[in-house]
């Protein structure tokens, strides 16, 4: 795992905070809402296969045969 991800996801948070308090103080909450659940998903799809891979190492290391 590189820090570029790291980078990345702090970049998205950043933006997604910026965005969601200018959103949030013109009263467009419902669409404050849809940038996080946005931002969440975006992070999510990064981070998938990472876990993937470590619940695949963990496994490895844990066979029983």
């Amino acid at each position: 795992m590189s820090v570029n991800i790291i980078f990345r996801i702090a970049a998205v948070g950043i933006l997604v905070t910026i965005l969601v308090q200018v959103l949030k103080h013109s009263g467009r909450d419902e669409q404050a809402f849809l940038i996080t659940l946005a931002g969440l998903i975006l992070v999510l799809s990064w981070v998938i296969p990472y876990i993937y891979d470590l619940f695949e190492s963990v496994q490895t290391l844990f066979t029983i045969s």
